[in-house]
């Protein structure tokens, strides 16, 4: 034998990987130095792993990376060395790369250098063909993943306050519910989050009038005063509560493991006695305010879009109640807030869909106790809620402008139904029906002409229509709406102010305005109980308005009438009809007709 070969018992030299043989052709000396000096002076760290995943060699860059020396990689388990048994899923596809049965594994480890240091590393192993050991590769990406850090911070935070922005405040609430859901959160954790939701009052005009650069300063200001009030009071959670900039003027600040509403609501006082303090921005001395929405609630079944949702809406109602202030969540009032929502959007298609009726409530002769008129009443008989009343959803026909159509409707339907009752007792006075008008009514539509069509269409005579106004909408009536009042009364037709009393109760205006008759509000009738608890005041008011009414010749009906004690003073006083529980609630067209029918005859 050659002294240059290796016999049975020779090492081989681990800094040389190994040649092998393929279709029975061997490698040049001149192949196998040029092989062994490109492994020895390769930047890439790399070994050559045996199928029971032990070192065969490795090369310098792979020793300088781990920082040992290569002789000691020698037969030493690579999964050990790099980590790789760490979790279950890496460890078993490893093993699968040893067995042949895989083509290629890639992972991503971070290593800790002996020097207490550490790096991430990119591991690859690929089986060397024709032969029973695996390729092993090391890539250093520490640089690479400071790189994507450095880059991931500026993506996620704000660059003028240099607080955590939007997409980093919900991938943070996100997590913190999933946590919560599959129970991963921190020993001792409550289960419970909050977040206080807030906006200044006023930035908009800091903008305006001082300009962007000052109002990006005082941004910064109220960011870093938000920061330490969330320090103060984030004693429960290392590190402190978030605190983020949402965009605009608004921020937020999140509360992971809340351990009740307490905790929110001194933590969003806090921060509004911290912004009342001035801010002295280089010489410019600004004070604001903030309005602020609380919301708390166990994290189990929460969504972060159900919780920011909240968190807008109780925003809202802060600024709604007059700014520079917190308030918390209320379910209720949210309940009813979506349940106004719900009618909103369905207003319109109902009145096309006859989902409303109307009712009608008498005005009886005080005197002689006969029916002289009805005032109709509409309902809306939702299909999710039920009978609803007017004041559930007038108010919001008035903000959408479907008051128009739906006032069209009532008024067609109820001058359809008193030339009914006209007809069906031709022996009897006719009564006049008194029928609900908005001021928007007469600013969106012609009112005048809707009037006129509808009266000839159903053949009532104008004088048997009245036009109840509320008392703020005809005192405070000029131009348009007063000339549409003025050309309805020159048509013959009544106008009312209904509850009058509660309003401007301008009495000049009456001399001027195209009114026939006041609708007392109930509040002072509430006041003629018996005669030892009247109340002297209210009757004395109402005696006057009554003497006043009849010298401009107006005649006057009381809102209200629930005794007969009050129905007595009422006549005394010499008030013209009278409406109220006493004599009927709103009924039924056929209710109506059965009352005229055996109501008294007028002269």
């Amino acid at each position: 034998m050659s002294g240059t070969s290796e016999g049975p018992g020779s090492a081989p030299d681990t800094t040389r990987p190994t040649v092998t043989q393929s279709n029975g052709a061997g490698r040049s000396a001149s192949e196998l130095r040029d092989y062994r000096a490109a492994w020895n002076a390769a930047h890439l760290a790399m070994a050559l792993v045996d199928r029971q995943g032990l070192v065969v060699t490795a090369n310098p860059s792979l020793a300088e990376l781990l920082g040992t020396e290569t002789l000691q990689l020698r037969e030493q388990s690579a999964a050990d060395l790099l980590d790789l048994a760490s979790d279950a899923r890496s460890f078993h596809a490893y093993l699968e790369v040893l067995a042949g049965r895989r083509a290629r594994f890639r992972c991503t480890r971070r290593i800790k250098h002996p020097d207490g240091r550490s790096l991430w590393a990119e591991v690859t192993l690929t089986p060397v063909p024709d032969s029973g050991t695996v390729l092993l590769s090391v890539a250093d990406t520490s640089d690479r993943r400071e790189l994507q850090a450095r880059l991931r911070h500026l993506q996620m935070h704000d660059p003028v306050t240099r607080l955590p922005n939007r997409t980093l405040f919900f991938e943070r609430l996100t997590s913190a519910l999933e946590n919560s859901a599959y129970g991963h959160g921190r020993d001792g954790g409550t289960g419970r989050i909050g977040v206080c939701y807030l906006d200044l009052d006023g930035f908009k005009a800091v903008n305006d009038t001082l300009g962007h650069r000052v109002g990006d300063r005082l941004l910064t200001a109220v960011a870093s005063r938000l920061a330490r009030c969330a320090d103060q009071y984030g004693y429960a959670r290392a590190g402190g509560h978030l605190v983020a900039r949402l965009g605009g003027d608004e921020f937020a600040l999140l509360v992971e493991d809340s351990t009740g509403t307490e905790q929110l609501a001194d933590l969003a006082q806090a921060v509004l006695t911290a912004l009342q303090q001035p801010f002295d921005l280089g010489g410019q001395r600004l004070a604001v305010s903030a309005s602020i929405g609380v919301v708390e609630r166990p994290a189990a079944g929460t969504t972060a879009t159900c919780l920011m949702q909240a968190a807008d809406t109780t925003l809202y109602w802060a600024k709604a109640d007059g700014k520079a202030r917190w308030t918390l969540f209320d379910p209720e009032r949210n309940a009813h807030r979506m349940t106004r929502q719900a009618l909103s959007s369905t207003l319109r298609p109902a009145v096309e869909r006859g989902e409303f009726n109307l009712e009608y409530q008498p005005l009886v002769d005080l005197e002689g106790g006969g029916v002289r008129g009805v005032e109709a009443l509409v309902r809306w008989k939702h299909p999710q809620f039920g009978t609803l009343a007017p004041n559930r959803f007038i108010s919001i026909a008035e903000e959408d402008g479907s008051i128009v159509q739906l006032g069209r409707w009532v008024l067609r339907t109820a001058c359809r139904q008193a030339r009914q009752w006209q007809i069906a007792h031709p022996g009897t006075p006719p009564i006049f029906v008194s029928v609900n008008v908005a001021v928007r009514q007469v600013w969106d539509s012609d009112l005048v002409a809707d009037v006129a069509e509808i009266l000839a269409e159903t053949g009532l005579a104008p004088h048997l229509l009245q036009l109840e106004l509320t008392e703020s909408a005809v005192m405070g009536s000029a131009g348009r709406p007063l000339q549409a009042l003025q050309a309805l009364s020159d048509m013959g037709v009544h106008i009312a102010i209904d509850d009058f009393g509660t309003g401007y109760s301008n009495l000049a205006y009456l001399s001027r305005l195209p009114v026939s008759v006041l609708k007392l509000d109930g509040s002072f009738v509430r006041g003629f109980q018996d005669e030892a608890h009247a109340n002297p005041a209210d009757e004395t008011i109402v005696e006057a308005l009554v003497q006043l009414a009849h010298r401009l010749g107006l005649t006057v009906t009381a809102e209200c009438v629930e005794t007969s004690g009050q129905a007595a003073r009422l006549r005394q006083i010499g008030c013209d009809t009278g409406q109220g529980w006493l004599y009927s609630r709103a009924v039924t067209p056929e209710r109506i007709a059965a009352m005229i029918a055996v109501s008294p005859q007028r002269v």
